[in-house]
């Protein structure tokens, strides 16, 4: 038998912390001159050139926060691109996946085109984003936002269709209202779909954000990334992947607190055992 008892939070914790330091360890070591088997590379040097050196790239994340302070501003704005894409996508795709999952003459009309939107890779749509809308924030939250959308429009969709016909049977015999059965029996369905997609959004809109600033940017990480891409530079590069994967967990965090606050109704596997 499996062990299913989960860890203290506090063990948790530290476990995971420990994994952390242990790969921070292990790449410091792979890239040390000499240490990497030399029919890998073709000299010793190499290694550090092609993967970077964590103590370097943490000197680039500390100048960039601390002596020279000047990643604010570009910070600033990939993130207030990556929040308002998230944002809209995800209350876009709440809304559209409520009302086709709702609506099924406008669901059958309109999907072959939801799928064939769906099927395009969105990404070739920064370049017409950026005709469409210049080269600042606006491109990059569009990009964003399509990204986004589809992951939360389907799965609200899926979350809605999943309803129990027995409890919409029961809420419609007490006399529920279409508006009541949104409220209490469509949406608390759809919740957990919801934030699920959420959490995978996270990353997508930090995605849409990023491929932006390599299209056409003077501002944002993904700019600051581009320019260290063209000087080899790759412990910058490394240094701002690690800042964007921070905030990209700060935000998913984020959504599990609220996820928590919103989901206390749902019982836990550890209680639904007890029952």
């Amino acid at each position: 038998m499996w062990n299913l008892i989960k860890p203290r939070p506090a063990t948790l914790r530290l476990w995971q912390l420990g994994l952390l330091v242990l790969l921070f360890v292990f790449w410091h070591v792979m890239t040390m001159p000499g240490l990497v088997p030399p029919f890998m590379f073709d000299n010793d040097k190499q290694a550090a050139f092609f993967f970077g050196e964590p103590v370097k790239i943490f000197g680039v994340i500390r100048d960039w926060f601390f002596t020279n302070a000047d990643i604010y501003q570009h910070l600033w704005v990939t993130l207030a691109e990556t929040v308002m894409a998230f944002a809209i996508g995800a209350v876009g795709g709440l809304a559209g996946g409520l009302w086709l999952a709702l609506s099924p003459m406008a669901s059958a009309i309109l999907d072959p085109y939801i799928k064939a939107l769906n099927a395009m890779p969105r990404i070739i749509l920064a370049p017409i984003f950026a005709v469409w809308f210049g080269l600042g924030m606006g491109s990059k939250v569009a990009l964003g936002v399509t990204l986004v959308f589809f992951i939360v429009f389907f799965n609200v969709y899926q979350g809605v269709k999943e309803v129990s016909p027995v409890v919409l049977s029961s809420a419609r015999m007490l006399g529920a209202s279409q508006r009541q059965l949104l409220r209490h029996v469509y949406l608390p369905s759809a919740t957990s779909w919801v934030f699920s997609s959420l959490h995978t959004s996270v990353g997508l809109a930090f995605v849409g954000a990023v491929v932006g600033e390599y299209l056409g940017s003077s501002q944002g990480v993904g700019y600051l990334i581009l320019q260290a891409e063209g000087s080899f530079d790759i412990n910058t590069v490394m240094a701002g992947i690690l800042v964007l994967t921070a905030f990209a967990l700060a935000l998913d965090e984020m959504v599990g607190a609220i996820e928590k606050r919103l989901m206390v109704w749902q019982p836990k596997a550890g209680e639904t055992e007890k029952l």
